[in-house]
């Protein structure tokens, strides 16, 4: 059961993380916000889109690096002094997928912008294949202290269903090497993939667990428009899993991984005592958070923007000086409310509604009492005097849950 994103966003914002004022040449803002202490940076290259994705990226195209890189140096010069993040987070596309000087360069224009608080989380995305001692190296000397590695299957048919270009062997070298420079990996699995069977999901996530991980992720395979696939399911050549199939292997992860000692945390995330990701965190509690790169997506002074999805249109406007923002959009102080609703409610925590008023100045049973009562009644939530959570049968609904607040 697979959320979309609630919202994407864009228009560049710039601000001083130390004063909190704006210095946006493209739009005003009210200085009346917290410097976010979580930021994204996205990496648009992958060997290959596998037929799945529709993520902002681009394969085959690494002539692309230099420019991306001087880009993206350009882009960051709006961040001002060097401010205290407590999570930075590098995704894609497949951040390890640049050769080893690309990805040092990556780095270097980054970390010299900000300063990890103590205790930080710095997550990088990576796929087994292409992961070899020297880029691990690489993450470890820069301090990277996560790596979230798109593992997806064990199995090398499902693997061939999602075009994936690993195998058993490469995920073997990949977890082996990491674990000798980096102790917190997270593991992404995929199911409801044509042709998988309970069976063979049940063995997924039992080698997963196997791999003694700090945290799991189990997505349901989504059919997004604009994809291969969605273009081969309407000319019969995928047939999706039935939904009852799916009901099934979700329940199968949410039975099976809390018995192995991994905390539900999120409708899709899974975590060892002490090992959730803090960044997503940051985007399901509604906290400020800045992002950089192509289809990169912010979150500042109740307005969120993203910049152009398309990474040649990022690169020639970035590079000529010009706002890299493809849309934006200021929420009212209601919207960010009901907004925060919908994202809290991923957390198997759910919402404290005191937290809640403090947080947005509004009580949410004031604001959508009526839509509590609702779904509170057929069964898909659950509340309490403190708060409100999805019920373990809301689990299975949760982005119709979502969307009734919105």
């Amino acid at each position: 059961m697979r959320s979309a994103v609630i919202a994407e966003v864009a228009d560049a914002v710039y601000f001083n993380p130390v004063h909190g004022t704006v210095s946006n040449p493209y739009f005003p803002m009210s200085p009346n916000f917290s410097p976010p202490q979580a930021v994204y940076i996205h990496v648009p290259f992958c060997a290959h889109r596998c037929g799945y994705c529709d993520f902002t990226l681009v394969a085959g195209k690494d002539h692309l690096i230099d420019g991306y890189l001087r880009a993206l140096e350009i882009e960051l010069s709006r961040v001002e002094g060097t401010p205290e993040i407590s999570t930075l987070f590098f995704g894609g596309g497949t951040p390890t997928h640049l050769p080893p000087d690309a990805l040092r360069r990556l780095f270097e224009s980054v970390l010299p912008r900000y300063r990890l608080a103590a205790g930080y989380e710095f997550s990088v995305e990576a796929n087994p294949a292409g992961l070899d001692k020297d880029k691990i190296a690489i993450l470890a000397d820069a301090g990277v202290n996560r790596v979230s590695l798109g593992i997806q299957s064990f199995d090398a048919d499902v693997l061939t269903v999602l075009e994936r270009d690993h195998r058993q062997a490469e995920i073997d070298a990949a977890l082996n090497g990491l674990r000798r420079r980096i102790d917190n990996i997270a593991l992404d699995l995929i199911f409801a993939v044509p042709g998988q069977s309970l069976a063979l999901w049940n063995a997924t996530l039992e080698t997963a667990i196997a791999y003694a991980p700090q945290h799991l992720s189990t997505y349901g395979l989504t059919f997004e428009k604009g994809t291969a696939f969605w273009t081969r399911r309407e000319k019969s050549q995928l047939i999706p899993a039935t939904s009852e199939l799916e009901r099934e292997m979700y329940a199968l992860a949410i039975e099976k991984l809390p018995a192995a000692g991994f905390e539900h945390y999120e409708i899709s995330n899974f975590a060892r005592l002490g090992y959730r990701c803090r960044h997503n965190e940051v985007y399901w509690t509604g906290q400020p958070y800045d992002a950089f790169g192509p289809g990169a997506a912010r979150y500042l002074g109740g307005r969120r923007t993203t910049n152009h999805r398309s990474v040649t249109t990022w690169l020639k406007r970035t590079l000529a000086g010009e706002s890299p923002v493809g849309d934006t959009e200021m929420l009212s102080p209601e919207e960010s409310a009901r907004e925060a609703i919908a994202l809290g409610l991923r957390r198997r925590a759910g919402i404290d509604l005191a937290e809640f008023r403090q947080r947005t100045g509004y009580d949410l049973i004031e604001l959508a009492g009526e839509t509590v009562a609702a779904l509170t009644s057929r069964g898909r939530m659950g509340r309490d005097n403190h708060g409100i959570r999805l019920s373990p049968e809301g689990l299975f609904f949760a982005d119709f849950v979502a969307g009734e607040f919105l």
